[in-house]
């Protein structure tokens, strides 16, 4: 399957449309930055938990584990990346530290962590080997670093800031460029806290000055992306089953937010004031962490397909759970099913049945061909058709190349303009009644909708744009038949 986005290199230059006599749109609203843009083009990427609720069965750890409990059998990063990578996904975020405060990677500042663990005698780095399998297959790597410390006794104190942005810091220049740094939202409880067990509150809007914490990973790694429950990047989608709202804006009204708040994240807002995508996140089973209790409960690719739809085929990325088991490896039936799932979707998108199709538009920017219609089917995101800028509602036509059977429509907008378009409607000829029929409404759009519909034959389908903030643009169209498991 195609990339999500194919090459930005043009929009990350500044580009907006060939050059010719027609100046192209102005910018509409909030729009992407360029570690956005490219992050946009990722789609889909792993979620790696493992840590030492792996070996005490829980979700959540308190705190006195002790390190020697982390001892995998037979862990190989070269597997999880394999599985990542088999399963089309373009990246890897580790946790490298979960809310128990075990480290994954020898901290200089910390006791809680792999280096007094049995595994490797205490010389091992889980970070450097997944980090390291990453670059070597060509996977994108992130790192995941819990705010929230139950093992830390300086939790809820000002020296804990100082303590958590040290290891951040490590993490940020040790193991090569990071493409999402992931701050989580659960902040404070009760915890072991080196020994004090007790309940810490904190206030979350301010305790970890989250603007200085972030400027950090803007000057260690520039390009990497900041994740939260409100950003400044890429938003949480506010559940984690998967599934973002309809419609979801990559804009949202975001002065306030902060971890840890979850208002309307699910659609964010038409015309928000920040442009601050979603990621929608879920694990393959039940739980984040490895669970032997949880091997007959594994999701069927036809689940994750659904999930697919419902969160890449509604302009957010996906970041799927893997979770290694007590050997340190990807489980059997947990490969298989992202191994089918991955088959499921390049049968599905390595098609499109609108391929050479005759596209005729009711307007067309200036009569201008750097603007026209055929852009939309040319399989290159980096053209576009756009209208004048007096034109809000518009007419494309694509006249196939004879009868085609499809069950899903893919919309995508021209990014670097910003989200424009608020409503369309999607038709189909139907050669009895010749006459057009309705098949589907969509609003917001963004950096891709996938729209299933039931099966339909046609040799004609319109697309009717019918509200916009400013002059529509649309990058992509395509139909297709989804495959079966």
């Amino acid at each position: 399957m195609k990339p999500l986005l194919p090459s930005l290199a043009f929009a990350l230059l500044g580009f907006t449309g060939l050059s010719g006599a027609t100046p192209p749109p102005a910018p509409y609203g909030a729009v992407p930055s360029a570690r956005q843009l490219a992050w946009h083009q990722l789609g889909t990427y792993a979620f790696v938990h493992f840590t030492v609720n792996t070996f005490t069965d829980r979700e959540w750890g308190l705190g006195d584990e002790s390190e020697k409990v982390f001892n995998p059998s037979d862990f190989s990063a070269e597997q999880i990346v394999a599985t990542v990578k088999a399963a089309g996904l373009a990246g890897l975020i580790l946790t490298c530290k979960h809310h128990d405060g075990f480290c994954l990677w020898p901290s200089r500042y910390s006791e809680h962590t792999i280096a007094k663990s049995p595994y490797r005698n205490g010389q091992g780095d889980l970070v450097r080997e997944i980090s390291d399998a990453c670059a070597k297959a060509g996977i994108k790597f992130g790192i995941y670093l819990s705010p929230w410390d139950r093992n830390r006794a300086d939790y809820g104190k000002p020296s804990y800031i100082e303590y958590y942005r040290n290891q951040l810091r490590e993490l940020l220049t040790n193991y090569g460029p990071i493409f999402e740094v992931w701050f989580d939202g659960a902040n404070g409880g009760d915890g072991y806290y080196g020994g004090a067990r007790e309940t810490r509150h904190i206030d979350n809007t301010t305790y970890y000055d989250w603007p200085n914490t972030w400027k950090i990973v803007r000057e260690l790694q520039p390009n990497a992306v900041l994740f939260s429950d409100g950003g400044p990047d890429v938003r949480w989608i506010g559940n984690e089953k998967g599934r973002a709202g309809d419609p979801c804006w990559a804009t949202i009204n975001a002065d306030g937010f902060f971890p840890g708040h979850a208002d309307h994240l699910e659609t964010g807002d038409r015309d928000g004031a920040s442009w601050i995508p979603g990621e929608s996140d879920i694990s393959i089973r039940p739980g984040w962490f490895y669970h032997a209790s949880e091997d007959t409960l594994v999701k069927s690719p036809a689940e994750l397909f659904s999930v697919y739809l419902d969160t890449v085929g509604r302009g957010t990325n996906l970041i799927l759970n893997l979770a290694p088991d007590r050997r340190g490896r990807i489980p059997d039936q947990d490969v298989a099913s992202v191994t089918q799932w991955q088959r499921m979707r390049k049968e599905t998108f390595d098609k499109n049945l609108v391929a050479g199709a005759k596209v005729h538009a009711t307007n067309v920017r200036g009569n201008d061909t750097q603007f026209s219609a055929v852009h939309v089917v040319d399989g290159d995101r980096n053209t576009y058709w756009a209208t004048d800028d007096d034109v809000r509602a518009s007419k494309l036509i694509f006249e196939l190349d004879g009868p085609r059977t499809f069950d899903l429509v893919q919309l995508a907008e021209y990014l670097p303009l910003g989200q424009r378009i608020w409503e369309a409607r999607l038709d189909y000829f139907d050669s009895i009644s010749e006459d057009w029929k309705e098949f589907a409404a969509v609003s917001s759009i963004g950096a891709q909708r996938l729209v299933p519909c039931p099966i339909i034959s046609t040799s004609r389908v319109r697309l009717r744009i019918l509200r916009c903030g400013v002059a529509p643009t649309l990058a992509d169209f395509g139909l297709f038949l989804r495959a079966r498991p």
